[in-house]
């Protein structure tokens, strides 16, 4: 039987793998890959200690932060359209020596 401990060593997991991606990458449209990774691994870890205590508030933050999420990719990738437009590139190497 699959229990709490079994979903929040999963969403450990899929944090550790989104929070290594966030450390490594030097694209920003990768940068921001991972980090939906980190958030919809809290999202698990919420929903499953929700289910757990049979209480519905863990899965209404989960779904508060679906929207932000939602709205971080929308607000980012118009900067990152912008960005690459500007720069030929999304990388974070050449945009650190950004003038202006």
């Amino acid at each position: 039987m699959i229990g709490l401990t079994h979903y929040l060593v999963v969403s450990a997991l899929i944090f550790s793998i989104g929070l290594i991606g966030v450390l490594r990458r030097r694209n920003l449209l990768m940068l921001f890959f991972a980090t939906e990774v980190m958030l919809n691994a809290v999202n698990i870890a919420f929903a499953a200690i929700s289910h757990f205590y049979n209480d519905l508030t863990g899965q209404m933050f989960a779904f508060f932060i679906i929207a932000i999420a939602a709205s971080e990719v929308a607000v980012g990738l118009g900067i990152l359209i912008v960005l690459y437009k500007r720069y030929g590139s999304l990388d974070l190497d050449e945009l650190e020596s950004m003038k202006g």
